[in-house]
């Protein structure tokens, strides 16, 4: 233990103490005075109550005398006299630090007594009505948000945007997707839930036909041979975009046209091999696999937990955010529900006594070890000083106990004798 100045607190204990120490003192130095006088008195014929005055102040001087030997040698060696079994906290210090720790982990650390103490405490209800008191539930918030602002801070974006990305690729990687996207493919066009984006798709490119007829005309025209005449390829070309059009307003208008059906067709056929066909299986997962390996979808990947972190900041350091507002609620509701529902109670009470029974049971040689190594690393002599500090003064009154105790003793043996003889 390192030498330190004492603090006020001890310099207050350390004058109590010398106090007590001089009035037990002064009950020696009365009773010796009062034996001297007694004995001085009955030298000149004073009369028999002077034997009975002397031998209560010679039985309070030996109480005296026997129970200074025994507090001090508490601490140090009476007079310097390096007797056996004295000096006993200095010389046992760490058989003491033992003991304490053995004694802590037996009475204290014990899944027995912790379970008693809790229940005992009724956490859970004083927990619930604590957390539904508004000022209380603001506080915790509060401190939440602290604690997620100084987290936020202390992570690095360089190192949490690596992992998160490793970790959600990883993740995607792992999944299969081609069987679950092909049994959701197969309850929609089984639901026929398609059939508004085929209607939407055959309504636009029947619109894009009517509104672009010049441009389907000059595509088929450039798709002529280069010795057809012009005027024959403008008539095909008309052709094809009239029977395009019609094409397109036939299968807008008609739900059960063969065009819709050959959509349905195709559309159950992939979501079949997309379950069931391993080919398109291994497709499907290597289109999955070399999309999450592309750069732009890391970059995207990686700058989610920039823009999650900035709005949590954000979040965090605005006392009339939304978020904290509903945390405030969340935890006020929780509170509520914590002090009325008997159930919920009772689960947390005993997640509570679990998890202290859990911590004492595996963690009880870690604690008491505590204790022993640091008894163990105090100095002999400031371990004696301290320890002196906080029950010396009560450790007076045995002196002073003695002295009385031990007068009263002697006079009870001597007026014994007296009637005796």
């Amino acid at each position: 233990m390192d030498d330190v100045a004492p603090t006020p607190a001890e310099l207050e204990k350390a004058r109590g103490v010398r106090r007590m120490k001089a009035i037990a003192t002064g009950f020696l130095l009365l009773a010796t005075a009062v034996f001297a006088v007694a004995r001085w008195l009955e030298a000149r014929g004073a009369g028999p109550w002077s034997g009975y005055v002397q031998a209560a102040a010679e039985a309070g001087m030996v109480g005296a005398m026997a129970d200074w030997f025994a507090v001090t040698a508490l601490f140090r060696h009476p007079l310097g006299l390096r007797i056996p079994h004295t000096a006993i906290i200095p010389n046992r210090k760490d058989a003491l630090g033992d003991s304490l720790g053995e004694f802590v982990g037996e009475n204290f650390l014990s899944a027995e007594v912790v379970r008693k103490r809790l229940a005992s405490l009724d956490v859970a209800r004083r927990l619930g009505h604590w957390l539904a008191d508004p000022r209380h539930a603001e506080r915790v918030t509060e401190e939440l948000s602290a604690l997620a602002r100084a987290a936020l801070t202390i992570l690095r974006d360089d190192d949490v945007q690596s992992v998160f990305g490793q970790a959600l690729t990883r993740r995607m990687s792992a999944r299969q997707v081609a069987q679950p996207i092909g049994a959701l493919l197969g309850r929609v066009v089984e639901d026929g839930g398609h059939h508004g984006l085929i209607d939407l798709v055959v309504d636009k490119a029947h619109d894009w036909l009517v509104d672009n007829r010049e441009a389907v005309l000059r595509v088929v025209a450039e798709e002529s041979p280069g010795w057809s005449p012009r005027f024959l390829d403008r008539t095909v070309a008309n052709k094809v975009h009239r029977e395009l059009v019609r094409f397109a307003a036939a299968v807008r208008d008609d739900p059960d046209h063969s065009a819709r059906r050959a959509v349905d067709e195709f559309l159950a056929d992939t979501a079949e091999d997309m379950q069931h066909d391993p080919a398109m299986i291994a497709q499907i997962e290597g289109l999955r696999d070399r999309t999450l390996a592309h750069p732009q979808i890391q970059e995207l990947i990686a700058s989610t937990w920039a823009a999650a972190r900035s709005m949590l900041v954000e979040a965090t350091e605005d006392p009339n955010s939304e978020l904290r507002a509903r945390a405030t609620k969340a935890v006020r509701v929780f509170g509520g529900r914590l002090a009325d529902d008997p159930r919920l109670r009772n689960k947390v009470d005993r997640w509570l006594a679990d998890g202290a029974a859990y911590l004492v049971t595996t963690y009880r040689t870690e604690i008491t070890a505590l204790i022993t190594d640091t008894v163990r690393a105090w100095d002999p002599a400031e371990t004696s000083r301290k320890i002196e500090l906080h029950v010396g003064r009560d450790l007076q009154f045995i002196r002073i106990n003695g002295t009385v105790v031990g007068a009263l003793v002697g006079l009870v043996i001597y007026t014994l004798g007296r009637l005796a003889g």
